[in-house]
């Protein structure tokens, strides 16, 4: 069937990120494979991550569907085009039905994209991983594709303003090798291999990373041990908004 929604708001995007001058920096993308299912797990630091995320596979010509939480989809306007494009929706309590879609999905040959820390991190550093992915990709017989997004904190996310304007923002993104996810180990065991693997990314995005703070007042995007001045996870958890 054709994609009359998905590829025109991949346009969409890029004429915006243009627009803003973000400067995209992707390494490893040549690790999306360009056929068959797979399940790309990224880190979650902003609200664009998924537009980002789904950026990695499109040299493969490759479309993502992403597992949003199910309000997205009620939105009277990105509803429409998350349904459009395919994404799946979840419910929170009874994610089972959510589950089930995304193994047929994976079945069918799709690559389904999941943010295995389930909200964003506000420390931007890496949250404990939920075991579903692997779970996932254990049943379908699929393989894991990390990912490790970096600046789009500072485009929009929790607790903070976005800023959309003309601000040369730079994003960086990293894709490493597929992770199998075999039916005879743990999930636990391969959740934790593909979250290692993902901070492996993430530390590479960082140190690849072409802007610094402007000052005190712009190092709320940087994590507490990197200098910056973003709660560190511990704090976030005693406040009770992660």
């Amino acid at each position: 069937m054709a994609e009359l929604v998905y590829p025109p708001v991949i346009g969409a995007a890029h004429t915006l990120f243009r627009a803003l001058d973000i400067r995209i920096d992707m390494k490893g993308t040549e690790n999306v494979p360009r056929a068959g299912g797979a399940v790309l797990v990224s880190n979650h630091i902003g609200y664009l991550d998924f537009i980002f995320a789904g950026l990695a596979a499109r040299p493969s010509k490759r479309l993502v569907r992403f597992m949003a939480k199910e309000s997205v989809f009620r939105h009277k306007v990105s509803g429409p085009l998350m349904r459009a494009m395919k994404h799946i929706p979840v419910d929170r309590k009874q994610g089972e039905a959510a589950y089930q879609q995304a193994l047929t999905a994976l079945r069918s040959g799709e690559i389904i994209g999941v943010f295995p820390e389930a909200t964003i991190s506000q420390s931007f550093t890496l949250k404990s991983f939920k075991s579903g992915a692997a779970r996932m990709a254990q049943e379908a017989g699929v393989p894991l594709i990390p990912v490790a997004l970096w600046g789009t904190q500072r485009l929009w996310t929790k607790g903070r303003p976005k800023d959309l304007r003309r601000s040369h923002i730079p994003v960086t993104m990293r894709v490493g090798e597929p992770i199998e996810a075999p039916v005879d180990q743990y999930a636990g065991a391969i959740t934790r291999r593909l979250r290692e693997r993902v901070q492996e990314l993430l530390e590479a995005a960082q140190k690849a990373y072409p802007a610094k703070p402007k000052g005190p007042h712009d190092s709320w995007w940087l994590p507490a041990h990197l200098g910056g001045t973003a709660p560190t996870a511990a704090q976030v958890r005693e406040s009770g908004a992660s």
